[in-house]
């Protein structure tokens, strides 16, 4: 099994919602970790167990697409992790 994480610092209206949505879609964790003090910029930390490496770098790309093009975010910095 393969452990997938991926941060991703975003420009975004309301982050508690588009966690949610990830959640709920892509069936992994994923919750605000930084800056929630910070107008609105935030850091969702994505993580999920997948069973290899193609399968987590896919994951994360689609996770990255659905934010910039559903949740009204602009990725500013993403930081991917496969173990």
């Amino acid at each position: 099994m393969i452990n997938c994480k991926d941060l991703l610092r975003v420009d975004v209206e309301n982050g508690g919602e588009n966690t949610a949505q990830l959640r709920n879609r892509f069936h992994v964790s994923a919750a605000e970790i930084d800056e929630q003090d910070t107008h609105r910029i935030i850091v969702i930390g994505v993580a999920a167990i997948v069973p290899h490496n193609a399968m987590a770098d896919s994951l994360m790309e689609e996770i990255s697409l659905f934010v910039e093009e559903n949740c009204g975010a602009e990725i500013l910095d993403e930081t991917p992790e496969i173990r």
